[in-house]
């Protein structure tokens, strides 16, 4: 007899309302306000060098009335013409051979791309293509020389900026699909997937500011000029907080948009994430076979839950046997039918598995070539500044602060939202109160921001590197939709279901975002102007306009130490987590997964 299963706590959907005021609240102060302030300046004419006046609309009329800003909207727009391919066809192709070519090659796959991911550094790869302006340069880095005239500069900005993120996009889109591939209808869920994923790269395109400013700064004549540099010169090196909150105003309602038709999609798709079962073997396998003890006395075998029935005369105890049981059984997967193993899950065809090989050994090599550049000069960075230790610990110590906070709030919403469901199947819809911010990043809040800190008195102080943001819409997102996942089929245990299970999505996404606000650019340079606060992006731009270096240091964005633990960390969560997760939509159910 199986032991009746113990009692789980009720733990009430009220509580969920509690576990999401924190988010609120930080959504209030960091994002809504600031947004407020934001359109409040673009009303304004002056800045800090000289008072401050209402103008109403004639800073939007001036803008949308000349050339500058069309001229940059357009440019911006079309530097995320690759990367949107990459993402959206060779991710998903890459995703699909390497789910189909088994456990080892899909493993393999994500250990091979997480090399992208943590050693991306925006500055560093900027830094690294400005060697090919420097003489004696050869390779693939001379492609450069084409940014010094106005005629060839928009081209080939576009292809340096292709060049230096297809490693990074190709492994960040292989992550978001390998999920829908492993859901039990993949087709629509790859699908809401691929909108998703497009939605992201058009939007983080649309606030490109790192490597603009680091290859041309928005030069020859305004030629390479984004959206994100057109508010820095209007409201920091022109001290006009009214033309550059203009800007960022303009591009904070397409980045709205854009978020809110995001958050749209994934909740009326019904989407979700799960768990697949641990792996038990070289295979995987979501249901268990049944022996003589799984059933009671009297209990008919043919009808206890068995994947398959047996046949009269057959003995239960040996259901789930790859050998036929007589010379005249037929073989459970057909004639010819690869034999599975003891999991019971065919193995992969070899076929199959030589074209995931493939298909990896190919992008990996394309990779590999593209992010040469920054390997070479990885091997020539000179020691500088940039890579001392007082720089690591401004660049580290606030990014993983402010990584810990924003997604740690996220997450105790999340566990409200989409764990204890206070609206029940409407729950996930509180998420279109944060959608206008799922794609905000430091850029369009910038003016505002700074105001705000400069009114506190804490510009350059080590407390104002920390980001001001207090809750990570994107972390809510996925955890949201995670807790959802776990709590269908948690059967009332939160804490053993949901909050458990979700616990190591949390940390991992931490961790990006700690990623990411370490390598940003525009918040620490505009808050700091004392050396010994630098971060390593702001040391490594400071070294690369003073001219007092032979080459930039690129290596410093990325040191050994921290590469390697990353590097660690990503690949435990891949191989651990990562490879576990299926994403559902509608009423699709979780197949089992492909060797």
């Amino acid at each position: 007899m199986t032991s009746p299963t113990p009692p789980q706590a009720y733990v009430s959907p009220a509580l969920g309302w509690l576990l999401a005021v924190p988010a609120l609240l930080g959504a209030l102060i960091t994002l809504v306000l600031p947004t407020a302030q934001t359109i409040w300046l673009s009303f304004q004419s002056g800045g800090v060098l000289r008072e401050s006046s209402y103008v109403g609309t004639a800073n939007y009329g001036e803008l949308l009335g000349g050339a500058d800003f069309w001229r940059a909207l357009g440019f911006t727009f079309s530097l995320t013409v690759i990367p949107l391919l990459v993402a959206v066809v060779v991710g998903p192709l890459l995703a699909l051979a390497l789910d189909r070519a088994g456990t080892w090659t899909r493993r393999a796959g994500r250990i091979v791309l997480s090399l992208a991911v943590v050693a991306f550094s925006p500055v560093a790869v900027a830094g690294a293509w400005l060697r090919g302006a420097m003489p004696h340069a050869s390779g693939l880095v001379t492609l450069a020389e084409g940014l010094r005239e106005p005629a060839t500069a928009p081209g080939t900005f576009r292809l340096i900026v292709a060049a230096a993120t297809f490693g990074v996009v190709c492994a960040l889109a292989v992550i978001a699909f390998l999920p829908a591939l492993r859901g039990g209808t993949p087709g629509p869920a790859t699908l809401v997937v691929a909108v998703l994923v497009a939605l992201a790269v058009v939007a983080v395109g649309l606030q490109t500011f790192s490597l603009g400013l680091v290859l041309t700064r928005g030069g020859p004549q305004r030629a390479t000029e984004t959206l994100a540099g057109l508010q820095y010169d209007y409201a920091f090196r022109l001290a006009e907080f009214g033309p550059g909150a203009s800007v960022a105003a303009l591009t904070g309602v397409i980045l709205g948009v854009l978020g809110i038709v995001a958050t749209v999609v994934a909740v009326a798709a019904r989407l979700r994430i799960t768990l697949t079962p641990r792996t038990t073997s070289q295979h995987e396998t979501a249901t268990p076979h049944p022996t003589t003890a799984s059933y009671g006395p009297g209990t008919d075998p043919s009808r206890a839950g068995s994947p398959a029935p047996y046949g009269p005369g057959i003995d239960p105890s040996r259901a789930g046997s790859p050998a036929p049981y007589g010379p005249e059984a037929s073989h459970p997967y057909g004639p010819g039918a690869q034999l599975p193993d003891k999991t019971g899950v065919p193995a992969p065809a070899v076929g199959m598995t030589v074209v995931g090989v493939v298909a990896l050994v190919l992008v990996a090599g394309v990779a590999f070539v593209l992010t040469w550049p920054w390997m070479d000069g990885v091997l020539a960075s000179p020691s500088t500044p940039a890579g001392t230790v007082a720089a690591q610990v401004n660049t580290w110590i606030p990014a993983v602060v402010g990584a810990v906070v924003s997604v740690g709030v996220a997450y105790l919403a999340a566990l409200g939202i989409g764990g204890l469901r206070p609206l029940g199947r409407a729950s996930e819809w509180l998420l279109l109160l944060f959608a206008p911010w799922l794609f905000v990043g430091p850029g369009p809040l910038a003016v505002a921001n700074w105001q705000n800190v400069h009114n506190l008195g804490l510009i350059d102080t080590f407390p104002a590197l920390i980001p001001p943001l207090l809750v990570s819409v994107p972390a809510l997102l996925v955890l949201t939709l995670l807790c959802r996942g776990l709590a269908e089929r948690a059967g009332g245990d939160f804490f053993g279901g949901v909050l458990l299970p979700s616990l190591p999505m949390a940390g991992i996404l931490a961790g990006a975002v700690a990623l990411v606000n370490a390598h940003d650019l525009l918040w620490p340079m505009l808050v700091v102007q004392k050396p010994a606060l630098f971060t390593t992006p702001v040391a490594q731009v400071n070294q690369l306009a003073s001219y007092t270096a032979t080459a930039p240091d690129v290596g410093a964005a990325t040191p050994l130490a921290v590469v390697a633990v990353a590097l660690a960390a990503l690949v435990a969560a891949q191989l651990l987590y990562l490879d576990r997760l299926a994403i559902r939509t509608n009423g699709s159910h979780v197949r089992t997964p492909p060797a």
